[in-house]
C-alpha cells in the first residue's frame, strides 16, 4: 500500500473568524471521515497559527537564517494534514476529497505521494 501525505490549505483569517458553530460542523466533518477511513488514516494533526511558525532558509555567509512566521507571504497556508495509505492515487482523491477544506469556498487540498511507498 502506498503513503500519501495531504496538505490542507486555508485562509487562515477566514478559519479564525468562523463562529463557534461553523468550528464544531467542521470538526465533525474531520471526525466522520477519520472515522470512515478507518485504518487509511495514519495520522491527522491541525497546526498552530502561523504566528507560532518558524523559517529556516540561507542566510548571509551561506549558514542558516531562523526567521518567524511561514517560508512565504501568503492567504493560503497549510492549516492541517492527514497522513492517509491507500492502495493507489485514485482511493487516496477519493478519501482527500472527503475532507471539508476539500470544497470549502477558501480552502483546498494537496496529494503528494510519499517517495518509495507510492
Amino acid at each position: 500500500m502506498a503513503k500519501y501525505l495531504v496538505l490542507i490549505y486555508g485562509n487562515e483569517q477566514i478559519w479564525t473568524d468562523q463562529p463557534p458553530a461553523w468550528q464544531k460542523a467542521n470538526a465533525a466533518r474531520h471526525a466522520a471521515l477519520i472515522a470512515s477511513a478507518g485504518p487509511a488514516v495514519l495520522g491527522v494533526d491541525e497546526l498552530e497559527p502561523t504566528a507560532r511558525a518558524v523559517s529556516i532558509r540561507r542566510g548571509p555567509k551561506g549558514k542558516a537564517s531562523v526567521t518567524d512566521g511561514p517560508f512565504q507571504e501568503t492567504k493560503e497556508i497549510v492549516g492541517g494534514y492527514y497522513l492517509l495509505e491507500a492502495p493507489d492515487l485514485d482511493e487516496a482523491i477519493r478519501l482527500a476529497s472527503q475532507i471539508p477544506e476539500a470544497t470549502d469556498s477558501h480552502g483546498g487540498v494537496e496529494i503528494r505521494p510519499i517517495v518509495g511507498n507510492a
